[in-house]
């Protein structure tokens, strides 16, 4: 009886060790707050992985720039250091021109043109991201991108001489075409770029505004809704083909859930952010004609300079997308 228990003992042992490996674990690191709505349709991602893989795809998030610094991460999955991430495209405008076309100012300007031009582009820069051993899983769009600064901005001439965040190449161009100073600050380094001075003006979201309490320092937004940057989330393409199909299922499944929830927080949260900003201080302003002649202009030099690098190729996505409206 005793040798019966101890090799019934040792079965049930040895099953819960093989039920724990078979859990496969995935890091996915994200450079946003547990505030951002980017970060919660994450986890509620997450959260539909475990549930739809019967706990055998295991996510881990990373966020706030943990794990993984924003420019870091798409490298990081990329080398399978992280198996899944999520990273703003237009980081990587330098790499490839389809990383930076929805950063281009005042091509699509609100959510419904934003998802045709996702949808004009996602063909294109999935076959990038598989030529580099990952492939697309889902995008969100944020909120769209306005102006945050102390001085009155009534023209493109007064934003001369700022000391403006650049995030990402495209806006480091746009601050170049307008004469400002670029100086590049990644969202998890905002707050205390601007208690220090180290920047006095930049182009983002009413989202990253709430999120990094820009209204404590600046307290003019001019809402110019210039462009819907997205964020995607990318999957290193061996780690995926790696998984069970059931695991691989569950995926494809949160991923399109994820994908439809966050585009859908997004736009519902953008008066949001900007009645938060104002109930803290903030002036909320309908920017002037000639801002927006010049910021057109801006965008109009930036769209051919777009071209010009992506080629035919590039071409065909913008005809499609201009086709679609």
């Amino acid at each position: 009886m005793k040798k019966t228990l101890v090799l019934l003992a040792a079965a049930c042992a040895a099953t819960f060790t093989l039920n724990a490996q078979a859990a496969t674990k995935w890091d996915l690191p994200s450079a946003y707050p547990a505030s951002n709505l980017h970060t919660q349709n994450l986890e509620q991602f997450i959260k539909d992985v475990k549930e739809l893989s019967g706990g055998e795809l295991d996510i881990t998030l990373h966020n706030n720039a943990s794990l993984y610094k924003a420019p870091e991460i798409k490298r990081a999955v990329q080398g399978n250091q992280a198996q899944i991430g999520e990273i703003l495209l237009t980081n990587f405008a330098n790499e490839d021109p389809i990383y930076a076309l929805d950063g281009l100012p005042f091509l699509a300007t609100g959510y419904d043109a934003a998802w045709k031009l996702y949808q004009a582009q996602k063909e294109l820069l999935n076959k990038k991201l598989q030529s580099q051993g990952m492939t697309l899983l889902y995008t969100v769009a944020w909120p769209p991108q306005g102006i945050f600064a102390n001085k009155d901005i009534k023209t493109v001439a007064d934003l001369k001489g700022v000391k403006w965040r650049a995030y990402s190449p495209v806006t480091a161009r746009i601050a170049e075409l307008v004469g400002a100073q670029p100086v590049t600050i990644q969202q998890s380094e905002l707050a205390q770029a601007m208690a220090t001075g180290v920047v006095d003006a930049f182009m983002t979201s009413g989202s990253t505004g709430w999120d990094t309490k820009t209204y404590e320092y600046i307290k003019k937004f001019y809402d110019t809704q210039a462009w819907l940057p997205k964020n995607a989330v990318i999957m290193n393409k061996k780690a995926y083909d790696q998984l069970d199909d059931k695991s691989k299922q569950a995926l494809l499944k949160a991923g399109a859930e994820a994908e439809k929830r966050g585009w859908a927080l997004s736009k519902e949260k953008t008066q949001w952010y900007l009645d938060k900003l104002a109930e803290n201080g903030m002036e909320i302003i309908k920017p002037s004609k000639e801002l927006m002649q010049g910021l057109d202009k801006v965008g109009e030099t930036m769209l051919a300079e777009w071209i010009k690098r992506a080629g035919p190729d590039g071409q065909k996505v913008i005809d499609a997308y201009r086709a679609s409206n």
